[in-house]
């Protein structure tokens, strides 16, 4: 799953924070006491470590003090985001254990037990935790725009759009327009919602960085879907001015390099960010296309991760993974597989987008059905989809919502 979607509302203000991060694999017990398990992603001297020591140590004297638990499992979830490394996620659950398996905890720790359990793609319960507390508090700003996050996902719009609309007078409206853009652009208003979403943030000079990231993000994947290519690299490149190490940014600007046959830009992008799945991925296909040394390593570690990943039973880098086998391994009929697996969890343009991908590599007519549907149901606007079939997209065109795309590849 991708990272503004999986966005919250930060406890200091209202700073849209995003992050890439799954709960990392079991412990395994050495059988030489010499062997070196893992490499912290910090040494001794890092600033990181340094900050959190205090707060690790009030823990430690006070495993129930709520204040400090919920600062430090934000300040992991932040880590997370910054580094990619998805253990954090388990660090920050660790840190929420004496209220996690609560039926109703502490606003906070639900809040914070939504966001984890997206990571992993358990949605329901994710959304189940955000009813309970927007029953009893529907203003809250943090869980309505978690749980419109998840709706989106799932490609559930119209509740998402009432998601959206729940947020006004609760948040600042630049967040509520971000919101509504993303259902918008998914359901046939595709170039209404990036011209309305930039004549909004045009009128909102003092943005703080986070919300530049968001916004300009959010602006550079609508334009790239309708096909405005310059536009779309503009926000990508102001969009990691204000946040240069988000995660997800960094992914989808790749994938605009990489389709721009911009492999080697790509490897300067991300040198040294292999840690995450997902920026591994882009490394490993951008050695590839540029037929570098390292490319064989790069697509080895890659499918040692998916391989120990399937053994433990997580199945969150389910589009990654149909990647890997579509454009890595050259296998179409596994690239489907998963990419129709990945489509049962989530259905972001994306998500579509990987599936058409694969169902033309398979040649095969009831996954191509799938997408034709999926945009006749939705209006759904992407130049990136390779294979709607005419009358799919006849009908898109005449969708209710549906706005013509006004330039082209």
């Amino acid at each position: 799953m991708n990272a503004w979607r999986r966005a919250w509302l930060a406890a200091s203000g209202v700073a849209i924070i995003a992050s890439a991060m799954t709960v990392g694999a079991a412990p395994r017990v050495p059988v030489d006491g010499a062997e070196v398990l893992e490499r912290l992603p910090f040494t001794v001297g890092d600033r990181r470590l340094r900050e959190l020591a205090p707060l690790r140590l009030a823990l430690q004297r006070d495993p129930r003090d709520l204040r400090v638990a919920v600062t430090l499992a934000r300040a992991y979830v932040e880590s997370g985001r910054t580094t990619g490394d998805p253990r954090y996620a388990g660090y920050a659950e660790a840190v929420l254990a004496p209220w996690w398996v609560m039926p109703d905890p502490p606003t906070e720790v639900a809040i914070l037990r939504a966001v984890l359990l997206q990571r992993v793609h358990r949605f329901d319960a994710a959304l189940a935790d955000l009813d309970r507390l927007l029953a009893d508090n529907p203003r809250n700003g943090q869980a309505q725009l978690t749980r419109a996050t998840i709706l989106q996902v799932q490609g559930r719009h119209d509740d998402a759009r009432r998601a959206c609309g729940a947020l006004r007078g609760v948040v600042p409206e630049m967040h509520v327009r971000v919101c509504e853009a993303g259902v918008d652009g998914a359901t046939g208003r595709l170039q209404p919602a990036l011209d309305s979403l930039a004549a909004a943030f045009a009128r909102t000079p003092d943005a703080d960085a986070g919300t530049r990231a968001w916004v300009y993000g959010t602006m550079a994947e609508l334009a790239e879907r309708a096909g405005r290519l310059g536009p779309a690299e503009t926000y990508y490149r102001n969009a990691l001015v204000a946040d240069p190490d988000d995660q997800y940014l960094l992914a989808a600007y790749a994938d605009f390099l990489l389709d721009r046959g911009r492999a080697r830009e790509v490897l300067s992008l991300l040198a040294g960010r292999g840690r995450a799945d997902g920026l591994l991925l882009r490394l490993a296909l951008a050695s590839d296309a540029t037929r570098s040394v390292d490319a064989a390593v790069l697509a080895e570690q890659l499918r040692a991760r998916f391989a120990a990943a399937a053994r433990r039973g997580d199945r969150v880098h389910l589009r990654e993974e149909a990647r890997q086998a579509l454009q890595l391994a050259h296998d179409p009929r596994t690239a489907l597989a998963l990419a129709l697996d990945n489509w049962q969890v989530q259905k972001e343009p994306a998500d579509l987008v990987l599936l058409a991908q694969a169902a033309v590599a398979a040649n095969d007519a009831d996954a191509r059905s799938i997408v034709d549907a999926w945009i006749v149901r939705t209006g759904l606007e992407d130049v990136r989809i390779p294979m709607a079939s005419s009358a799919a997209k006849s009908k898109s065109s005449m969708h209710p919502r549906s706005a013509s795309l006004r330039s082209t590849r």
